[in-house]
C-alpha cells in the first residue's frame, strides 16, 4: 500500500485492517502520535487525514490511502501550524504534555476549517482527554489564534 505522510509517500506492507497509528509510528518511526486509550476516546492518537482530525488508533490503513496524513512532526511547517505550537506555549497549555500532539492536532484541523470558532465549536471539535486539565488554558490558545 501507499501512504502520503506529511509530505512523502511511503511503501508499507500491511494488513488492511491495520490502525493508521501502529504504522506511523512502528513502520515510519514517527512517535509523536501517541496511544492512549486504543478506543478513540482519549484523541492521544490524533492525526489530521485531508486536512480532518481523525483517531488513528481505530482508523484502518485501507481506508487512507491515496489521502494526505499529518502528524505531530509536520505541524510547524505551516504558518497556522506555527502558530497553534507558539499559542500553546505561551498559555503553558502542556504540563506532562502526553496528550498535546493529538490537542494541537486537533485544534489545527479546527482552526483551518473554522478560523474564528464559538466556544461551543471549540467544546465540539476539542474532544480529546487531558488528566491535566488544562481545558481552559487550550480555549484561551484558541481563541487568542481565532482572535488573529
Amino acid at each position: 500500500m501507499e501512504l502520503k505522510v506529511n509530505g512523502s509517500t511511503y511503501q508499507v506492507d500491511a494488513a488492511p485492517e491495520t490502525p493508521l497509528l501502529w504504522l506511523i509510528r512502528e513502520d515510519l518511526g514517527l512517535t509523536g502520535t501517541k496511544f492512549g486509550c486504543g478506543l478513540a476516546q482519549c484523541g492521544a492518537c490524533t492525526v489530521m487525514v485531508d486536512g480532518l482530525a481523525v483517531r488513528s488508533c481505530v482508523t484502518p490503513v485501507e481506508g487512507v490511502v491515496g489521502r494526505e496524513i499529518r502528524t505531530i512532526e509536520s505541524i510547524e511547517s505551516d504558518a497556522l501550524g506555527q502558530r497553534v505550537v507558539a499559542a500553546w506555549v505561551k498559555h503553558q497549555v502542556a504540563q506532562c504534555g502526553y496528550c498535546q500532539s493529538g490537542q494541537v492536532m486537533a485544534a489545527t484541523a479546527l482552526l483551518q476549517r473554522t478560523p474564528h470558532p464559538s466556544d461551543g465549536e471549540i467544546a465540539a471539535a476539542m474532544t480529546n482527554l487531558c488528566r491535566c486539565g488544562t481545558y481552559n488554558a487550550i480555549k484561551t490558545a484558541i481563541h487568542e489564534l481565532a482572535a488573529g
